[in-house]
């Protein structure tokens, strides 16, 4: 099944909701990071998020999330847009470790429960948005439902998963959102709390095959689920060799004569997809203004 993204609504307007498969675009950050599958795991789930995120953006608008935790792995980046792309990277992609007491991926082990999750939004203005938040678990999703709660004001109730396979690719990885709209009676609210905190692990649902539709169709059971879009969702890198160069231009002709004259060329590989560049000391010369 290809990744994509629902938006719908349901309970009458006063609940938006956002579910996500994201197996597909999980297992190519996995590859490109060789990430081992504690740390994919804690990847897989911000990935997913930002995915989200970057859906309730418009044209050409973008976010980067930063989960800067004091745990093994280091920070986490990724990068989101309104067309459904992401990609991201993890500063230590071979941490693992033995399954915490409850049988999953001990995910707050590898990220720390002290540190900062950050996102900065670029909506084409002047100056960016920006909104930070402490680390309260280190398992991303409860962390990702303090952010929205907190910075943006959105009471909301995050929720992402990742399961790996033996040989550490990606079996399933997905998520959802869901966000109370201004006015929701509080009744609504405390059923939905209800069903969130019955709902079954979202990766295991996935891995049984669910679609975005029908795992909001069993969150939300009982109600009429409105689908007002669906987003096609993949990992997307931005970088190019044309953005390297400019930026080797940016570092000045005696830096750029340095390569030439020490090492014989120049070499770049890229953070978010591990994409190698390599310019010979001709290339360089033409970058020389």
């Amino acid at each position: 099944m290809n990744d994509y993204l629902i938006k719908a609504t349901t309970y009458n307007g006063m609940i938006r909701a956002y579910a996500a498969t994201t197996t597909n675009l999980v297992e190519e950050a996995r590859r490109r990071q060789d990430s081992w599958a504690t740390t994919s795991a804690a990847l897989g789930r911000t990935l997913t998020i930002t995915a989200i995120l970057g859906a309730m953006l418009k044209g050409e608008d973008s976010l980067t999330v930063k989960v800067e935790g004091d745990g093994p792995i280091g920070a986490i980046v990724t990068d989101g847009n309104a067309k459904g792309q992401v990609r991201g990277y993890v500063i230590n992609p071979h941490i693992d470790f033995e399954l915490n007491d409850k049988g999953k991926l001990d995910v707050s082990r590898a990220v720390g429960k002290q540190g900062k999750i950050s996102v900065i939004k670029d909506l084409g203005l002047k100056d960016y948005f920006t909104g930070e938040v402490p680390i309260i678990s280190g398992e991303i999703s409860e962390d990702f439902t303090y952010y929205l709660a907190t910075s943006e004001q959105i009471p909301s109730a995050v929720g992402a998963g990742v399961l790996v396979n033996p040989d550490h690719t990606i079996l399933a990885a997905g998520g959802f959102i869901v966000q109370v709209m201004p006015g929701a009676d509080e009744e609504v609210v405390g059923h939905l709390e209800n069903q969130i905190n019955q709902f079954p692990a979202i990766s295991k649902l996935i891995q049984d095959g669910y679609t975005p539709e029908q795992i909001l169709q069993r969150l939300f059971e009982g109600q009429e689920v409105k689908i007002h879009e669906q987003l096609p969702l993949e990992f997307r890198c931005k970088c190019s060799k044309e953005r390297i160069a400019n930026a080797i231009v940016g570092l000045g002709n005696d830096e750029i004569q340095s390569m030439i004259d020490e090492d014989h060329g120049a070499e770049a590989t890229c953070h978010f997809c591990n994409e190698k560049y390599t310019f010979t000391e001709v290339e360089l010369e033409e970058l020389k203004q």
